[in-house]
């Protein structure tokens, strides 16, 4: 048979189709292949993109609730170490020359039942941090479980908000046991008051708006049994002095030796504001009570009626002077205690 025959050729023609129907059914898998294996790549794409989105939330979350916990142990060392020095405070009233001993038990006492009751809630605080801590451990070693990440944040935000309110508490009994320790550390006992007012634009602007009129001064005493006074000063004035001049007032005291003292106060009383430049040109005001004013007869309430100076100095002479420096002035009161046992 000739090979170039027409059967030949028949033959080599059902080949060449069979071949081509066998290619195009191949190409076309691959194609379904091709776009199949896109789609789950960009599937992939997705859920590593979605991964690294959580990582990264988590690792921020992780950092601010680090952070956080490192200020509030920060400020739980500040509230102790506060405290210690309070502490140390008290223990020393207890043994000072300065203080009356009916003051020293008064205050040791209530300010080591107010201390006592710090400490006990300090160790609360304590053991708070210790949770979070352990909370943020946790948090770090399963920040890959979904539902970690989202229950944990919350129950350590609770703690925090309450170690907050805890600090907020203790910062101001810290603060007001700061103030009552200040009182009696600057009592005076030997007749001297040195009286130093802040803010004095504030203040005088607060009398003279009708906000407080005056203010008093810390109590002094002649000495440790003897009498007990204080000043009275109305930065905007008073009376006569009224908007025009400071008027600055000695008030006598009801004290616990009362009984034992003479009355009525006859003690030459010496009012200044001092000079806060080398110079020390203090302006200065003396009188001696009078006997027969009730101001100086033995108090019957917390204080008697206040006397003294209602024109004790000019406003002109105080502002922009060496008795005003940086919004403060000094008053001083000195009472002659020479001719008292």
């Amino acid at each position: 048979m000739d090979p170039g025959g027409p059967e030949s050729q028949r033959q080599s023609l059902v080949s060449g189709n069979l071949w081509s129907t066998e290619t195009s059914v191949s190409m076309s898998d691959l194609g379904e292949i091709k776009t199949q294996m896109q789609s789950q790549l960009r599937h992939l794409q997705r859920m590593v993109a979605e991964l690294k989105n959580s990582t990264t939330q988590d690792r921020m979350r992780y950092e601010e609730l680090f952070r956080q916990m490192t200020a509030s142990k920060e400020t739980m060392k500040s509230t102790e170490f506060r405290l210690t020095n309070l502490q140390k405070f008290v223990a020393a009233q207890s043994d000072s020359a300065n203080v009356t001993k009916k003051q020293v038990a008064d205050n040791y006492n209530e300010s080591k039942t107010v201390a006592t009751a710090i400490e006990l809630e300090l160790g609360q605080l304590r053991g708070q941090i210790e949770t979070m801590n352990r909370s943020i451990q946790e948090l770090a070693t399963v920040r890959g479980g979904a539902a970690a990440a989202t229950s944990l944040p919350d129950n350590v935000m609770q703690l925090f908000d309450a170690v907050d309110r805890q600090l907020g508490v203790y910062d101001t009994r810290l603060a007001e046991m700061d103030v009552r320790f200040q009182v009696i550390e600057s009592t005076s006992y030997n007749g001297v008051l040195i009286w130093k007012i802040t803010d004095f634009l504030r203040r005088k602007d607060d009398a003279r708006n009708g906000k407080t009129l005056s203010i008093y001064s810390q109590p002094f005493y002649t000495s440790r049994y003897g009498y007990k006074m204080c000043l009275r000063v109305y930065l905007n004035g008073d009376g006569m002095g009224k908007n025009t001049h400071i008027s600055l007032f000695f008030v006598l005291m009801r004290g616990e030796y009362d009984a034992l003292l003479q009355f009525p106060f006859r003690q030459k009383v010496t009012l200044m504001l001092l000079d806060q430049s080398s110079d020390r040109r203090h302006l200065t005001d003396v009188f001696r009570p009078d006997p027969s004013s009730s101001s100086f007869r033995r108090p019957q309430t917390d204080m008697n009626i206040a006397s003294g100076c209602p024109m004790f100095v000019p406003h002109d002479a105080v502002l922009n002077s060496p008795y005003s420096k940086e919004d403060t002035i000094f008053i001083k009161c000195v009472i002659d205690t020479s001719d008292l046992n």
